[in-house]
Parts: structure tokens; C-alpha cells; sequence
């Protein structure tokens, strides 16, 4: 609950009797006054070289060397100057202490009074052997080994253009953001995914292991072609959930390719060593995934520069063969023509020697002379049927019924040509035609009765006369023939 404002607080609490006001109190000191009580109190209370046996943590090189010294229940700061670790630097395998070895430290204890920090100066240090956690990462890596983990074949190859890649790290750690920025760096179309995870302390193993096997069972829906497992440095206990037996399996089981990329550069945890890659800092795991798109256009170019040498080198070999093809071509023509000429220079001669010309001359001449013998014959036989057809036409003409017409009889027909026999046959209305030897009269029939016959005085009345063509008659009806 905030208190509400006191004006008599403003000016500060109220001030002493021996002091005036601003002056410090009796007694009181200053910081460095403070600082210079703590040495001399650590100089006086403690011997000038003390041995100190601890376990390497946090271990860093920059010129000098900057570690931590612990056990079980305490840790203190330590400092070594480079003129002093040069024959220390000689007693340890790589040139240097590795967290979790095990030494001992001879130095003296001081108050580094600029940054309020006690710490052992070392001056010597031996190596005494492997610490804990180093001995059971030493006893894990034998294990592992032994069942085929850090195998190269069993490595799975990495993708070369990645769609998305998941990132296994705390999302509060340095390591994301050099990842990301990376990424977006390099080529901004692979896409990045965040599963945020504890990296450090207790269950830190155990979420990692869970966010593995997630991604391990989801990846295809997920569309994750890649991961990079990582986070930023620190001492060997902050690193160790990367060396337990639970994220070793997860990362050996996972179907998706892993880069990890854990601590510094000289860290190694037995999660690197199983994955798939190992990167030295999670910038480097970033780009080894991500495609540098400056690269990728230069090999565009590249690309498209062999492409058009390939093209006109193709070309030219393509307009070689066409060369070779027409050369064959036109060889080939010219002996088919030589061979087709002499083919048909001896079919000439053959020709020649059976005389077509001679033959169809002969055969010419048989044939105008069938067709004037034709002729002849067509018109013979003509002028013999021609004085048949005179002969009958004159019989026909002597006894025909035009010669008993002229004689001054006369024929009556109905106009579908049927011989009016009888005065039945001529109804009242009906028209009718009458031949005479020179033509033929039209008439219509005006009444009277069946077997009567007219008066001679009673006049019959003729239909008009229709004009004839001049000396044209219609000929006779054969079936007249019988009337005479």
C-alpha cells in the first residue's frame, strides 16, 4: 500500500545533535575506507598463500585465465594472470583446464575492491584428476559409443533449401536472437519456428527430450525440415542437461536432421555429438541451414553462364551434325540419280530395240482401217433397211385405211382415242373427233335418244373448228385397222 505524501519527510530525517547538517555521521566510512578494512581484515585473518582443491567451472581464456573453484557447498572466484599460467598451462592435456577438471590452486586471497569481489589470485595450479560431472560424462560418451551414437552413417543428411526450421532453445536466451537474426539475414523465405524449452537446471533434460519428440511426431504437418537445437555458454553445470541420457535418445530418435549448437566454441556436450551436425556457436548452426541468398545468386549466375555455354556448345555441335548430315545427304542423292540413270539408260535401250514406235503404227494403221471397213458396212446395211421401210411404207400406203378414207368414208373417236361403234358410246356433252382423209373434224355431241336418228331437216350444230397445221394429219389409231 503506497502511503500518502508527507511534506516533513521531503527534507530527510532529522539531524543529530553532533553533527551539522551534511556531514556524515561519527563513525561512518567510506567505501574505499570499507574495501581497505576488508583486505587488511583478509590479510591479517588468512595466511599469504593458501592451497585450494576445487573443480574447474565457468572456465574462460581471454589472456588470462577466469574461473570458478567449487564442491559440493561453495564456490569461489579465481583469476590467473598470464604470467603465471604459462607453467601451468603445460601440466594439462589441451593447454588448459577444462570445466569439471579437478586441481589444486595455490594463491592468495584478496578484496578486488572495483568490482566488490573476493576472489584467490592463483599463482601455481596441478591438475588432480576428473571431477564428478566429468567422470559421468566420460562414463556416457563410453556408453553411447559403444551403441553406435555418434556414428557418421547413422548422421542424416542435411536439407538444402529448408521451408521451415524449429528452434529448441529458451526464448529469453541470446542464442534465439542470433539464430533469428541470421536466418532473416541470410534468406528471409526459409521460415522459423519457436519452442521455447528450459535450457538449464532441474527438468531442463526432460522438457528438451518432450520438445524433440513433438516436433519428431509433427514435423510433416508442421512443415519443419530441420531444427537447431541450442543455447549460449556458461560453466558445465549449466550445460549439463545436454549430457544426459534422456536428450541423447530424443535426439538419436528424432526423424528430422538436428544441428546443435550448445555453450561456446570449446564446449562440448554429448547432445552435439549425437546430432546430426555440430556448430560451434548458434550463428554458425543458423547458417549452416539457411541458404546465403547472395550465394545463391552467384550461383544463379554461374549457373546461367554454364547454361548458355552448354546451349552454345550444344548449337554448334547440333549444326556440325547437320553439316555431316547434308554432306551424306547430298552424296546419297547423287549416287541414287547415277544408279536411277543407268537404270533407265538400259530400259531405253530395251525400248529401243523392240521399235514401240514402229509397232504402235502398225497397230494404228489396223485399227483406221477396222473402222472405215465399219463404216462401209454401217452404211450398206442403212441404205438396205432404208429400201425396206420404202417398200413397206408403200404397201402400207396401197391397202392402209387412209386410201378407204379417201374414198370418202370417215372415222369418229372419243377424245381418250376409243372408235365411236355404236350411238350408245356417244353420250350427250362429249366431245368427239371425226377423221377425214385429210385431217380430222372436232365436234360435241348435242343429244338424241338411243336408236333414233335426225330428222334431215333438223340442224346439227357444229363446234368451231379447230385450225389444223397444214399438211399434217394425226395418224391413224391401229386399232381402226379392223373397220375396214
Amino acid at each position: 500500500m503506497r502511503l500518502p505524501f508527507d511534506p516533513s519527510r521531503a527534507a530527510g530525517p532529522p539531524s543529530a545533535t553532533t553533527a551539522s547538517a551534511g556531514s556524515p555521521p561519527p563513525g561512518a566510512v567510506t567505501v574505499s575506507k570499507l574495501a581497505e578494512m576488508i583486505g587488511g581484515a583478509l590479510s591479517r585473518g588468512l595466511p599469504g598463500t593458501v592451497a585450494v582443491v576445487g573443480e574447474i567451472s565457468n572456465f574462460t581464456d581471454r589472456t588470462h585465465w577466469y574461473f570458478n573453484l567449487k564442491d559440493e557447498g561453495a564456490v569461489a572466484g579465481a583469476v590467473m594472470f598470464q604470467t603465471a599460467l604459462r607453467k601451468a598451462a603445460a601440466l594439462f592435456p589441451s593447454g588448459r583446464p577444462r570445466d569439471g577438471d579437478k586441481v589444486v590452486a595455490w594463491g592468495r586471497v584478496e578484496f578486488y575492491a572495483k568490482q566488490g569481489r573476493t576472489q584467490l589470485y592463483v599463482e601455481r595450479m596441478e591438475p588432480l584428476g576428473m571431477g564428478d560431472l566429468e567422470r559421468r560424462f566420460r562414463a556416457l560418451f563410453e556408453e553411447l559409443k559403444a551403441l553406435g551414437y555418434f556414428d557418421p552413417q547413422a548422421k542424416k543428411p542435411l536439407p538444402a533449401f529448408p521451408r521451415r526450421v524449429a528452434v529448441v532453445t529458451s526464448k529469453t536466451g541470446a542464442a534465439l536472437h542470433d539464430v533469428l537474426d541470421t536466418m532473416k539475414r541470410r534468406c528471409p523465405a526459409v521460415d522459423a519456428a519457436l519452442l521455447d524449452v528450459r535450457v538449464q537446471g532441474e527438468g531442463a533434460a526432460a522438457d528438451i527430450a518432450r520438445a524433440l519428440d513433438w516436433l519428431g511426431e509433427h514435423h510433416r504437418a508442421m512443415r519443419i525440415d530441420a531444427i537447431i537445437l541450442t543455447r549460449g555458454g556458461g560453466s558445465i553445470e549449466d550445460l549439463w542437461a545436454f549430457n544426459e541420457r534422456a536428450v541423447a535418445d530424443a535426439v538419436r530418435r528424432c526423424p528430422v536432421p538436428i544441428v546443435a549448437a550448445i555453450g561456446h566454441e570449446t564446449d562440448v556436450t554429448i547432445a552435439e555429438l549425437v546430432a546430426d551436425e555440430r556448430a560451434a556457436t548458434p550463428t554458425q548452426a543458423a547458417m549452416r541451414l539457411t541458404p546465403d541468398r547472395a550465394a545463391l545468386a552467384e550461383q544463379v549466375e554461374q549457373l546461367g553462364a554454364r547454361l548458355s555455354q552448354s546451349l552454345v556448345r550444344s548449337a554448334g555441335r547440333a549444326r556440325d551434325r547437320l553439316v555431316r548430315l547434308r554432306d551424306v545427304l547430298i552424296r546419297t542423292i547423287r549416287q541414287r540419280l547415277t544408279r536411277e540413270s543407268l537404270i533407265l539408260a538400259k530400259t531405253g535401250a530395251r525400248l529401243a530395240r523392240h521399235r514401240p514406235e514402229a509397232v504402235y503404227t502398225a497397230r494404228r494403221a489396223a485399227v483406221r482401217e477396222a473402222g472405215d471397213r465399219l463404216h462401209r458396212a454401217m452404211l450398206q446395211a442403212l441404205e438396205r433397211r432404208r429400201d425396206r421401210v420404202s417398200a413397206a411404207a408403200r404397201e402400207l400406203a396401197a391397202v392402209g385405211p387412209l386410201r378407204v378414207l379417201g374414198r370418202g368414208y370417215s372415222v369418229t373417236m372419243t377424245p381418250d382415242g376409243r372408235i365411236i361403234r355404236s350411238i350408245t358410246d356417244a353420250r350427250p356433252g362429249v366431245e368427239l373427233a371425226t377423221r377425214v382423209a385429210d385431217g380430222t373434224i372436232a365436234s360435241v355431241v348435242q343429244g338424241g335418244r338411243p336408236g333414233t336418228t335426225p330428222a334431215a331437216s333438223d340442224p346439227v350444230p357444229l363446234p368451231p373448228r379447230r385450225p389444223l397445221a397444214r399438211g399434217r394429219a394425226k395418224p391413224a389409231d391401229p386399232r381402226q385397222m379392223d373397220l375396214f
